[in-house]
């Protein structure tokens, strides 16, 4: 199944190289929830995230026709992912800035309840530890945050994770081992105080 949907997503490439819009179109549409999820985790939910996946997809329309399937599609579509989030990262650490409607906003997410049956009191707590865990995962070392992203919530092999990291799938084992430590060091006290 793997292959085949790898094959779809080179043929429509292929396509896209002739400037098929459809094809783009399909494209987008099979991988943005995906990308979108990606950079949304990566960015700690910032205000710029749908920017930057919108960025990805401009950047894939741009490179079509230099596009060569020497490796899985996936893993040139979170390498130009990777790339566009590292680069807004340093950005905004270089800038520092977190403007008030950006706290406000995550505060407003980290509250809400999708679960309307649930009690308040268990709804507040999950949303805290929502909260908890998404800022643990914000304060990883990109590599290991993007590591840990692409395997937890988009199911991603090892060898394409490599890929999309240029390391060794080891290299990869290890990151991910460093981040689960960590975030089981940063999560450790406030699940114990729950």
């Amino acid at each position: 199944m793997a292959d085949q949907s790898n094959e779809e997503d080179v043929a429509l490439m292929a396509r896209i190289a002739r400037d098929d819009e459809e094809a783009f179109r399909i494209l987008v549409e099979k991988h943005q929830h995906a990308v979108v999820g990606t950079v949304a985790k990566m960015t700690n939910h910032s205000a710029d995230s749908e920017d930057i996946a919108q960025q990805v997809f401009l950047r894939l329309w741009k490179s079509a026709k230099r596009y060569q399937a020497t490796a899985k599609f996936t893993t040139f579509l979170f390498t130009i992912t990777r790339n566009l989030v590292f680069n807004a990262t340093r950005k905004k650490s270089r800038r520092k800035e977190h403007s008030l409607d950006e706290q406000e906003e995550q505060w407003q997410r980290s509250i809400e309840d999708p679960n309307h049956s649930a009690r308040p009191d268990q709804s507040l707590a999950a949303a805290e530890l929502r909260k908890a865990i998404d800022l643990a995962i914000s304060e990883l070392p990109e590599k290991q945050r993007l590591a840990l992203i692409l395997r937890r919530y988009e199911n991603m092999p090892y060898e394409e994770i490599a890929g999309v990291l240029k390391l060794s799938v080891s290299a990869v084992k290890s990151q991910l081992f460093r981040a689960r430590a960590a975030l089981r060091e940063s999560l450790g006290t406030y699940l114990e105080g729950r």
